[in-house]
């Protein structure tokens, strides 16, 4: 018998001063039996950092041509390919290819270190990719926060992170390995 999704129920509020953005949005996150708490809550920061109107989570992980979040428009263009963790460079590139832009966040310390020098000069064409690196305390620490309904206030301020919720609180600093080119 197949292992289903754990849900979870977020209310996200985000105040980004970074991009003037504010909102909420009410998420449902479908975490895969092999994920764990603390790549769930990079998928929640990295919606945060990233928040749209249109932007969605997929089936991530039970699906392996779509990204763990993305933003399309009315034509199904792919406007924004967000992936989580450490895809290999085929997969980047094939990304890069199909959307406008491409975001990866890491998340695993020094093994995200030497997975990005590993493909750092594969992926070096491509134009449209950014790496965000969340240093692995942090993300950590975000996995503190998790609850199977939350609430959630994220305040995003000169490139630093404030997530907070009845768990706790977390200071997260985003490391940009790579920006678009």
């Amino acid at each position: 018998m197949a292992l289903r999704a754990t849900i979870h129920k977020a209310d996200l509020h985000i105040a980004d001063s970074d991009r003037h953005y504010y909102g909420s949005h009410s998420l449902t996150i479908a975490k895969h039996p092999s994920e764990t708490d603390e790549r769930m809550m990079v998928r929640v920061l990295a919606y945060a950092l990233q928040a749209h109107e249109d932007l969605v989570f997929t089936k991530g992980l039970s699906e392996t041509d779509e990204p763990d979040l993305w933003i399309k428009d009315l034509t199904d263009a792919i406007q924004l390919w967000i992936e989580i963790g450490q895809p290999d460079e085929r997969r980047i590139l094939k990304a890069c290819g199909r959307a406008e832009q491409v975001i990866v966040y890491c998340y695993g310390g020094q093994t995200s270190k030497i997975w990005w020098d590993g493909i750092m000069n594969k992926v070096n064409r491509a134009r449209n990719l950014q790496v965000i690196s969340i240093p692995s305390d942090q993300a950590r620490d975000l996995e503190k926060l998790v609850e199977r309904s939350m609430v959630i206030h994220v305040n995003i301020q000169d490139g630093e992170v404030y997530v907070s919720s009845d768990m706790g609180q977390v200071t997260v600093t985003p490391e940009i390995w790579r920006s678009n080119q």
